[in-house]
């Protein structure tokens, strides 16, 4: 190991920082603190780390080889204007903050992106997470790569611009299919049915696109431009005018996409 990294602050206790500091702590590095606005998420984290606790931004990093801003898009910028990391490596995990806003505001710095849904109910196997790097120079961009391979053997180097629309595409791919899922959770709830019956068509869709692309793997009436169907579903919808809009505009969609 890296000895550069045995020293780590993470800066959050929400769902990614509770994943990525359980992930480095097994790997071996020492998560010497933890911050977090709440003081229970703090200590809990803290103790399965076995490092310290905080819910003062100020003198946070003071002693870490890196400091970790494991945090919301908006915290980030407040966080920036307490926190001094001086000579350490200092990175944040968002998909949509430039690497520019370390600037002026730290000697080292970089992004350190896994592309992942967390939560903290369900502890993510991180050796199998892509992790997105970049940093202000080559020498940092390398320690970064270093301390992703050790908990990960999906590192790639991307830059800002790539890491905007990666983080859009990623949207598309898991937060709207999600909610895509809640409303079918919904209906089927409203007429008393199982959710648990969804499940292997939900697991079957998202596995048979490692073999394919989805553009080949599209099925359902849109696809197959079967008007009956759709009218079918859109009067099931009569009652429920955003739900039918919503169905609406993605039939549309893949009906323009595959030339229907």
């Amino acid at each position: 190991m890296d000895k550069r990294f045995e020293k780590i602050c993470i800066l959050g206790a929400g769902n990614l920082a509770w994943n990525l500091a359980q992930a480095l702590h097994r790997a071996g590095h020492k998560v010497i603190e933890v911050f977090s606005r709440t003081r229970e998420h703090a200590e809990e984290l803290a103790k399965i780390t076995e490092g310290r606790w905080t819910t003062d931004l100020a003198g946070t990093g003071r002693d870490a080889d890196i400091i970790i801003l494991a945090l919301s898009d908006n915290a980030i910028e407040y966080a920036l204007e307490s926190v001094n990391p001086g000579d350490s490596l200092v990175v944040h995990t968002a998909g949509s903050i430039p690497l520019e806003i370390f600037r002026d505001r730290a000697v080292n710095y970089g992004v350190f992106y896994p592309l992942q849904t967390f939560s903290r109910k369900r502890l993510v196997d991180f050796s199998g997470v892509p992790v997105c790097l970049e940093a202000n120079n080559e020498g940092n961009l390398e320690k970064l790569e270093r301390l992703a391979g050790t908990i990960s053997g999906s590192v790639y180097r991307i830059d800002t611009q790539q890491r905007e629309f990666l983080h859009l595409a990623a949207v598309f791919a898991c937060n709207f299919s999600n909610h895509m899922y809640h409303i079918a959770e919904i209906l089927m709830k409203e007429k008393g049915i199982p959710f648990d019956i969804m499940q292997p068509l939900i697991a079957e869709t998202s596995g048979k696109i490692t073999g394919i692309s989805p553009f080949d793997a599209q099925t359902g009436p849109a696809v197959r431009n079967d008007e009956n169907v759709i009218g079918k579903h859109l009067d099931l919808l009569s009652s429920m005018p955003e739900r039918q809009k919503l169905y609406k505009l993605i039939t549309d969609h893949i009906r323009s996409c595959h030339g229907r």
